[in-house]
């Protein structure tokens, strides 16, 4: 059996070293279509919405890596950090939906959650006048399904109002991220050259 030359070894080392690609576009082309898919789904924002956002953000985070940084706003490192900034805020977006939708203060958007509670107040009424038959034969039956319409209508309104603003909590994790990617990135190539101009590594 032949032996291998040792420009075939070290071919074969080198080969045996790099990394495979981890499918960046795939990874952020899945991500992009169920975040829209989510985004896009009718009704009250649960909370299996915050599984899925956290899924996604694992799989980006994990899976996603940027190129080597170089200078310039049209490079090939400006547009994947971009593209990748904003996949990151639109995860960041999904998984906080359904708590932002149930807790106030997370949501300090003055005025835009008033008119839920009339809004639910006016459906229980509505549901009382559709249902008057049961307040002689099931007075409890009837204050269940006004509770139960009055809570849809403002679960309704809420989770209207959430997906209203919910771009702008997107678009500040995606500025968020994009600048701590870059910090990051530019810290490293800092090292790096710090590194490689130290009198210890030279050749």
């Amino acid at each position: 059996m032949d032996e291998p030359s040792p420009h075939d070894a070290g071919r074969e080392a080198a080969a045996n070293a790099r990394p495979d690609p981890p499918g960046q576009p795939a990874v952020i082309g899945i991500a992009l279509a169920a975040v829209l898919t989510a985004a896009f789904a009718q009704g009250s924002w649960q909370w299996f919405s915050t599984y899925i956002g956290v899924t996604l953000l694992a799989l980006v985070l994990i899976f996603y890596r940027l190129p080597a940084r170089t200078p310039g706003p049209g490079s090939a490192y400006a547009r994947n950090l971009i593209a990748y900034a904003m996949v990151v805020g639109l995860c960041v977006a999904i998984a906080l939906a359904p708590a932002l939708q149930r807790r106030a203060w997370l949501f300090p958007m003055p005025g835009t959650r008033d008119e839920c509670p009339a809004l639910g107040a006016y459906a229980a009424v509505r549901a009382e006048a559709a249902l008057g038959d049961l307040a002689d034969r099931d007075p409890a039956a009837l204050a269940r399904a006004r509770e139960a319409q009055r809570h849809e209508a403002v679960a309704d309104c809420l989770s209207a109002t959430t997906t209203l603003w919910l771009p702008v909590y997107g678009a500040g994790a995606a500025v968020l991220a994009g600048l701590g990617a870059w910090a990051l990135d530019r810290a490293r190539t800092r090292k790096g050259k710090g590194t490689a101009a130290a009198p210890g590594n030279a050749p």
